[in-house]
């Protein structure tokens, strides 16, 4: 049941994640409209503020300097800050906007005594360092309640983010496990593959043999070739997971085998397929794994029997030593690679081919370029495709 439920997760993490993206930016285009509606309601109070001061100011008659002085503490009353003022002995002498029930800063009913008004000044000072005037009074102040928006906006902004963060982990580990059940399934369709050509085979020769077939050692002869493959196959799918040898390896011998063993079992007759080898008897040599680099040599030319497949045509395999490197072509002349996929041609789940998957030339290419240090390539040429295969040389 768990598990079940993972995988739903995993299928329906790239929709989380989508969601999850338009979450974010409602939450993010909120709190900017918030922020800076904030920000306009603070410059019109202080603007208000500063126009009552220089009004005062500029008047001379004292009864309205009065009366405009009060006016000024009445506005900054309102803006909702906590203010402590308190005199050189540390009495206090003014408080504004406490939030102490009943409210002991009432000029009527009030209690400039009440203790709580400097608990509330200790914290107000551990958040702003209170502020000393000329004759050693001080101000304690707090924040408006724009200002304790625009905390707790922060706090939900670093919330947002948190959950993001884990929602792209989540999502990339989740992706990460849909790549590998897809890799694994691949592999199986691989084996499946690998395995169904010999089996194909070996059904077709037993019954040749129920027709009473007169050539029975030419018959047992492809049996057993199949036979082999059919370990060799095995073995391959023992090698995944462990260090890769490094014999000697003749890369010659390895390109015929792997055509002596395709050649019989080519169409002869419609859609007709021809395979040949161009290579010294048994080199060059390379240091490397012999079954991994079979596997990698089968892929390519399988490759290009695959792109022959109801058409016909012909497949070149050709191998040379070029300086310090083993050259490696297989060549046909089919409909060649589509631009479309020509960058992405080596990843898993690439393919051209309708029901394949793609798992065929990243196999030869991790096994060429990652366990064996060479190169492989895809060359456009006129008619069909070409791929280049280049192995470090063995010296001596």
């Amino acid at each position: 049941m768990a598990g079940s439920l993972g995988k739903r997760f995993r299928r329906a993490a790239p929709t989380i994640a989508v969601v999850l993206a338009f979450v974010v930016g409602g939450v993010s285009l909120w709190q900017a409209l918030g922020i800076v509606g904030h920000l306009r309601s603070e410059a019109r109070n202080q603007t208000r503020i500063f126009g009552s001061i220089v009004a005062a100011l500029q008047d001379t008659t004292p009864e309205l300097q009065m009366d405009q002085l009060i006016a000024i503490v009445g506005q900054i009353t309102e803006t909702g800050i906590p203010l402590i003022l308190t005199d050189p002995s540390g009495a206090v002498t003014v408080c504004r906007n406490l939030s102490i029930e009943p409210d002991p800063c009432d000029l009527a009913s009030g209690n400039l005594l009440d203790p709580q008004i400097l608990a509330v000044a200790r914290d107000l000072a551990e958040s702003n360092p209170p502020l000393t005037i000329p004759d050693s009074s001080r101000i304690y102040f707090g924040s408006t309640d724009a200002g304790k928006q625009l905390t707790l906006l922060a706090v939900l902004q670093l919330a947002v983010l948190a959950v993001a963060v884990s929602a792209g982990i989540w999502g990339y580990r989740s992706a990460a496990h849909l790549h590998r059940d897809r890799l694994w399934v691949a592999m199986a369709r691989e084996s499946a593959h690998q395995l169904g050509t010999p089996l194909m085979s070996v059904a077709a020769w037993i019954e040749r043999l129920r027709d009473a077939e007169p050539d029975t050692k030419k018959i047992a002869k492809h049996l057993r070739a199949d036979l082999d493959r059919l370990e060799r196959v095995a073995s391959r799918f023992e090698r995944i997971g462990r260090p890769a040898r490094q014999e000697r390896v003749g890369m010659g011998s390895l390109t015929a085998r792997v055509a002596t063993y395709f050649q019989p079992r080519l169409p002869r007759h419609a859609n007709r397929i021809a395979l040949t080898v161009d290579a010294p008897s048994a080199g060059p040599m390379v240091s490397g794994d012999p079954v991994l680099l079979e596997w990698a040599v089968e892929a390519l030319v399988r490759n290009s029997i695959d792109a022959l497949s109801g058409r016909g045509g012909r497949i070149d395999a050709v191998v040379r030593r070029e300086g310090d490197m083993v050259i490696l072509i297989i060549e046909d002349d089919g409909p060649g690679i589509g631009i479309e996929v020509r960058d992405t041609l080596f990843e898993p789940g690439v393919t051209t081919k309708s029901g394949g998957w793609g798992i065929g030339l990243a196999l030869a290419n991790r096994i060429i370029e990652d366990v064996h240090g060479g190169r492989l390539r895809f060359e456009s040429i006129e008619k069909g495709a070409r791929f280049v295969a280049e192995l470090p040389a063995l010296v001596g």
